[in-house]
């Protein structure tokens, strides 16, 4: 089942006197549980997708679709509410609280919505978390103790936290050495494969590329191939 659909989507930017097209009119979709990459050259449209995606921003032209609904007829408080409760983001420069620490930086997300959980179901769930990233005696460390692999760790649990579908990733080894990009795309496959939480990436990494199931290749903001494989997973409970 499709989990999020582009039609025909266009965004264009205003600069100065002149218009940038950004995305000049993407189709494809995406299925539950794919690990997905947008791939292509800066300036291809891969973060602009991301947004639209996300509900960060709207096309200027076609729909997008996520979890079967339609957002460009949703107001601002039902895509707050869409995004809290579908979309999980981890950004390339982390994006942590610095005077918080692991732990609620994980946490914050949870903050921030209508859903009230008990203590002991989200202590548990913040333990389990943590626990899954590899961060449980890092817990109490502020971010600015933390290296550029542990705060990224960090962001996924966050990322995490809400139970989302689908979790959209940019760049999110950009700032990481080659040995902990690896480390981090491989937590987040097996997040993919164990939770069935669908990827989506906006990459330059081989890495990414490698094992991803699904890969959209972008150029000038059009689709210039795209390439579908076996999941991994696939057959698995």
């Amino acid at each position: 089942m499709a989990i999020v659909t582009l039609d025909n989507v266009k965004k264009i930017y205003p600069l100065g006197k002149t218009e940038v097209e950004a995305v000049r009119g993407v189709s494809f979709s995406v299925e539950e549980g794919d690990f997905i990459s947008i791939a292509g050259p800066s300036g291809s449209g891969k973060t602009t997708i991301l947004n639209l995606i996300g509900c960060i921003d709207t096309p200027t032209e076609g729909t997008v679709v996520v979890d079967e609904v339609n957002t460009g007829e949703l107001n601002d408080k039902e895509i707050t509410n869409l995004r809290h409760r579908t979309i999980g983001f981890i950004f390339q420069s982390f994006n942590l609280i610095p005077v918080l620490n692991v732990e609620e930086n994980i946490e914050f997300p949870l903050l921030l919505g209508k859903d009230r959980i008990s203590k002991k179901e989200k202590s548990e769930w913040l333990g389990f978390l943590i626990d899954e990233v590899g961060l449980t005696e890092q817990k109490n460390h502020r971010a600015n103790e933390l290296s550029g692999g542990q705060r990224q760790r960090v962001a996924i649990a966050r990322a995490l936290v809400t139970k989302p579908r689908i979790v959209l990733a940019d760049e999110p080894t950009a700032n990481l050495d080659s040995k902990t990009g690896e480390s981090i795309i491989e937590l987040m496959k097996k997040i993919n494969r164990e939770q069935k939480t669908t990827f989506i990436f906006s990459t330059h990494d081989p890495a990414i590329m490698k094992i991803a199931d699904h890969i959209i290749f972008l150029h000038d903001g059009l689709i210039e191939s795209e390439e579908r494989r076996e999941r991994e997973n696939a057959g698995s409970p």
